[in-house]
């Protein structure tokens, strides 16, 4: 059966910031699906320890004072989360993200800071099976004009996104867009096994770092680097 009609566990992660190596996790969501419905779904609320800020707080709704009062301790949320994430991972159940090094990489980052084994360790050195909705879309339909945020994509493809910024209805909207790819793009992606899928994923995200590298020296900054690495930096 193909990939994308088996159970797939859709991630996603709302965070104080944009980086991976400084940011700190707001909130975690993973939703167990089959065929883009909900199975079950598990979220996390987590006190970062540090000021949430405005712009931030704008996008997912978070206050400082909800996560003091509700959150739970980073260090504790941030094992669990890495817990649950690994174990599907573990079982060979492909998880499903949105710009998937951004995720994996802060979870990894926390993970550090909190004195915990990082995701390669638990999992033997590789992380995967991954499905990168957002790396799918960019290779299967590359010159398509216009904005690639899980908003618009979703618009795209015909999925409904409930609340834009809440962990659980990205997760989940994250694993209807990799749906709606593999059925539409059957010899690119949708007829690949999850173990292909993943590797060329590899190859299509090096590429696209290295055109925008390419890009950006060109005209904008000389010096630009775009890290390479897929789906974990």
């Amino acid at each position: 059966m193909s990939w994308w009609k088996e159970p797939l566990v859709g991630f996603d992660l709302e965070t104080t910031g944009t980086d991976p190596a400084h940011s700190r996790i707001v909130t975690a969501a993973l939703v167990e699906t089959l065929g883009g419905r909900v199975e079950r779904s598990f979220g996390w609320l987590v006190n970062p320890g540090v000021p949430i800020p405005a712009e931030a707080a704008a996008i997912h709704g978070i206050s400082d004072e909800h996560v003091r009062t509700q959150g739970r301790p980073a260090a504790e949320a941030v094992e669990e989360i890495a817990t649950a994430l690994c174990d599907r991972l573990a079982l060979g159940q492909p998880v499903v993200a949105f710009n998937a090094p951004f995720d994996l990489s802060l979870l990894d980052a926390e993970l550090r800071r909190h004195g915990r084994r990082s995701l390669a360790d638990r999992l033997g050195g590789s992380v995967g099976p991954v499905v990168d909705a957002l790396v799918i879309d960019r290779s299967v339909d590359r010159y398509r004009k216009g904005s690639r945020t899980l908003q618009h994509v979703c618009e795209v493809y015909g999925v409904e996104l409930a609340d834009a910024h809440e962990a659980g209805s990205d997760a989940l909207a994250a694993v209807r867009v990799a749906v709606a790819l593999g059925e539409r793009y059957p010899s690119q992606v949708g007829d690949l096994t999850v173990e292909q899928l993943h590797e060329h994923q590899i190859d299509w995200y090096r590429a696209w770092a290295e055109g925008l590298q390419a890009w950006l020296r060109k005209g904008k900054d000389a010096e630009a680097v775009i890290d390479p690495r897929w789906p974990l930096r």
